[in-house]
């Protein structure tokens, strides 16, 4: 007979999700919508090709070019509140948003009134809920007017962010001790400059290395700026990172190129802003094996509705190589599309068990973040991926918890794992 084991965690864990402002505010004017206009019908058009048959026939809304159009999402500019009452009813004590740029900021320069008076009472909900926020300065969205001048090529970029981080704290630092300047940049130079499918689709290497100085640079500055504002604020970035493994241990080909990717992706951003992290974000999704030259081997035997590799014990070892930085680890992002929820509730625990590991190593984790609160609008996949906590009818706007989601509520209230 299999006996119950309750994984404590520490005193003061944050528990909660995440979300971003552009996809699920609605109504936001940036570079994405922009570029989601021109490219809805070619994305649309494009899904037979790039999905598997079993995608294509759950999702048939990815031959829809509405789709790709964000338009209104799942209203929570209007929303919020709603919003904010379900995840207190799921037990969480932490959020993690992000401000939309564009709403702050429309004209270089010139600050909204409006636009900052709107996440005051953001993060006043939150606050009434007893609801520790997080706040993300950039989650890949530019104003137009920085777009007109190059977005993240441009030399503007840096600065520009520091002055609108430094206003914001100047403005929300009350309200707001932990701050998150970049989401994933990594993830805007492999996608938008490596591969060349997200904006401004400029597949350039020579971009990569002026992107990556630039958002490097920009991370740099908005932490000296707000810190110039207060040293009470909690500052760092959230980092998308892979766990990388040779397919062969054995074989030095199949080592020498994980350990050159690793760098890459997952080590230089902090090379590049040392000193700069009151905290480390991590943010995990993916694990690959490499086989030289550089064919993944995954086994794939577990997959989300992406296709998208399930394996929890990915995050234990991530964890374990991120101690070596002596920080405080927030895991802000970490979940999976599945919108029968039938495999939620177990991702959710499993990962939990391995962060729960970690802890237990000596790895100073703080409080683990779901990614996301509501389902949303997926960049340039649409609406068909469900994430949430919460499902979202996108037509009605009706919101739905789902059964995962009380199953991790009972682990936030607990602040404890049962397995």
């Amino acid at each position: 007979m299999s006996e119950n084991k309750k994984l404590k965690f520490p005193d003061g864990f944050l528990w909660g999700a995440s979300n971003s402002a552009y996809q699920i505010e609605g109504g936001c004017v940036n570079n994405w919508s922009e570029w989601e206009k021109v490219n809805a019908g070619r994305l649309a058009k494009e899904a037979r090709g790039k999905w598997q048959l079993w995608q294509q026939e759950q999702f048939p809304e990815m031959f829809e070019a509405q789709n790709y159009i964000s338009g209104r999402a799942c209203d929570h500019y209007n929303l919020y509140e709603k919003d904010f009452d379900s995840a207190k009813e799921l037990g969480h004590n932490a959020h993690r948003f992000s401000l939309e740029w564009s709403r702050i900021e429309p004209e270089e320069g010139k600050f909204s009134p409006e636009g900052i008076e709107h996440y005051r009472k953001v993060l006043q909900a939150l606050r009434v809920r007893g609801i520790e926020p997080m706040v993300t300065l950039w989650h890949w969205t530019n104003p137009l007017w920085l777009e007109k001048k190059g977005g993240c090529e441009s030399r503007d970029f840096a600065p520009a962010l520091a002055r609108y981080a430094q206003y914001a704290v100047e403005q929300l630092g009350d309200l707001a001790e932990f701050w998150v300047t970049l989401n994933e940049p990594t993830a805007v130079l492999a996608m938008a400059y490596v591969k060349g499918v997200w904006p401004p689709q400029k597949k350039n290497p020579v971009a990569v290395w002026r992107v990556y100085r630039h958002l490097a640079r920009a991370h740099n500055l908005a932490y000296d700026a707000m810190h110039s504002v207060s040293e009470k604020f909690q500052v760092g970035f959230s980092h998308n990172m892979f766990y990388y493994e040779p397919n062969n241990h054995r074989s030095w080909l199949d080592r020498a190129l994980v350990r050159v990717i690793e760098y890459f992706a997952n080590e230089r951003f902090f090379r590049m802003t040392p000193g700069k992290h009151d905290f480390i974000g991590l943010q995990y999704y993916f694990h690959s094996r490499f086989k030289f030259p550089g064919l993944l081997r995954n086994d794939n035997l577990d997959l989300n509705d992406l296709a998208w590799e399930i394996y929890p014990e990915g995050i234990y070892h991530l964890l374990k190589g991120l101690q070596k930085y002596n920080l405080p680890i927030y895991i802000t992002e970490n979940g999976l599309a599945d919108k029968t929820d039938a495999r939620r509730e177990k991702f959710i625990k499993d990962h939990l068990a391995q962060v729960h590991r970690a802890i237990q190593e000596g790895v100073n984790v703080r409080g683990y973040l779901y990614w996301s609160l509501l389902d949303n609008f997926e960049w340039d996949k649409g609406f068909w991926p469900r994430f949430g906590l919460v499902a979202v009818d996108y037509q009605t706007l009706e919101r739905k918890i789902r059964p995962s989601a009380l199953k991790y509520a009972e682990i936030c209230k607990n602040n404890s794992l049962d397995i």
